[in-house]
C-alpha cells in the first residue's frame, strides 16, 4: 500500500481566534503523519538511531486550496512518497474534512549521519519504500527565494526547552512561528496564508539566538522571511497571502461550532 492514512480531531490549542484550524499547524499533521508512516515501516527516528542516522527536511511548499476546518472536526492526513533520488526522498501530501482536500503540498527529506552531519545514500532505506508518482501541486521544484524589496519587521529569539525536538535540534515549526511573528498586524487582520514554501539551510539548537526579518516582495501580498543566526542563513520562507473583504462575524463562528458538535 503505497498511502499512509491517519484521521485526528482538531483540538484546541491547533485553533485561532475563529475556532479554525491555523495554518501552521497543518505542517505538525503532516509531519506527524509522515513519522507514523516511517514507524509502520521500521524506519521511525527511533529505529534508525542504532544506525547513528536521522531524518531532516530540507524544504516543503504548502497551498491552501480551500477553507479550513473548525475545533473539534475530524480531518484526515495523508502521505505517499512520489519520488526517491541518490540522495533525496520527496513525499507529496494531502489534508482532508469530509473527503474534501482543504491542504496540499510536498516536502524533500534527507537522511543524515549522526557523526558528520551530512546525506547518506537512500538506498538504505529505499527497498522499504513504495512510490506512488502523483503530485499534489505540481513538480518538485528547487526552492527560490522571492525578489525582496524592503525589510518592514524584525524581531528576535532565544531558543528554550520548548524550541527543541527529540534530535535536539530546534523544531522547524518554530522557526515558521517566528516568521509568523514578523508579518506585520494590520496585514493579517485583512489577509489569510495562501501558500508557504520553505527552505531549511543549518540546524539550531538550544540557547541559541535567532533573528528574523521580514521583506516586501516584488509580488502583491507575498513576504519573505529570512532567519539568521550568527551572520549565517538557518531558514527562508516564502509566503503568498489572499485578501479578504472583512472578517465574518464572530458570532457566525460559535453557532457554526455549536451546529458542528450537538
Amino acid at each position: 500500500m503505497s498511502r499512509f492514512k491517519q484521521t485526528y480531531t482538531i483540538t484546541n490549542d491547533c485553533m485561532d481566534v475563529h475556532y479554525r484550524l491555523k495554518p501552521v499547524e497543518i505542517l505538525m499533521y503532516f509531519q506527524d503523519v509522515f513519522a507514523r508512516y516511517l514507524t509502520s515501516r521500521r524506519m521511525g527516528a527511533f529505529d534508525i538511531l542504532k544506525d547513528d542516522l536521522y531524518w531532516v527536511i530540507s524544504d516543503i511548499s504548502l497551498k491552501i486550496v480551500d477553507q479550513l476546518p473548525f475545533w473539534s472536526e475530524e480531518i484526515e492526513a495523508s502521505i505517499w512518497v512520489s519520488e526517491i533520488t541518490k540522495l533525496k526522498i520527496y513525499t507529496d501530501f494531502e489534508l482532508k474534512y469530509k473527503d474534501k482536500a482543504f491542504a496540499k503540498g510536498n516536502c524533500c527529506w534527507l537522511l543524515l549521519n549522526g557523526k558528520t552531519k551530512r546525506p547518506v545514500f537512500t538506498d538504505l532505506v529505499a527497498s522499504r519504500m513504495t512510490l506512488d508518482p502523483e503530485l499534489t501541486i505540481g513538480e518538485h521544484k528547487k526552492f527560490v527565494l522571492g525578489n525582496t524589496t524592503e525589510a518592514v519587521t524584525y524581531a528576535s529569539h532565544k531558543t528554550n526547552f520548548r524550541d527543541i525536538d527529540f534530535n535536539n535540534h530546534v523544531n522547524n515549526k518554530s522557526y515558521i512561528n517566528l516568521a509568523e511573528m514578523t508579518i506585520p498586524d494590520d496585514f493579517r487582520e485583512n489577509h489569510v496564508l495562501k501558500s508557504l514554501s520553505v527552505k531549511y539551510c543549518k540546524e539550531s539548537y538550544l540557547g541559541d539566538e535567532l533573528t528574523c526579518t521580514t521583506y516586501k516582495t516584488d509580488v502583491k501580498n507575498a513576504y519573505v522571511n529570512k532567519i539568521v543566526k550568527d551572520g549565517a542563513t538557518i531558514c527562508e520562507i516564502n509566503t503568498e497571502w489572499l485578501e479578504i473583504a472583512s472578517q465574518p462575524n464572530i458570532k457566525d463562528f460559535h453557532l457554526k461550532i455549536r451546529d458542528t458538535i450537538v
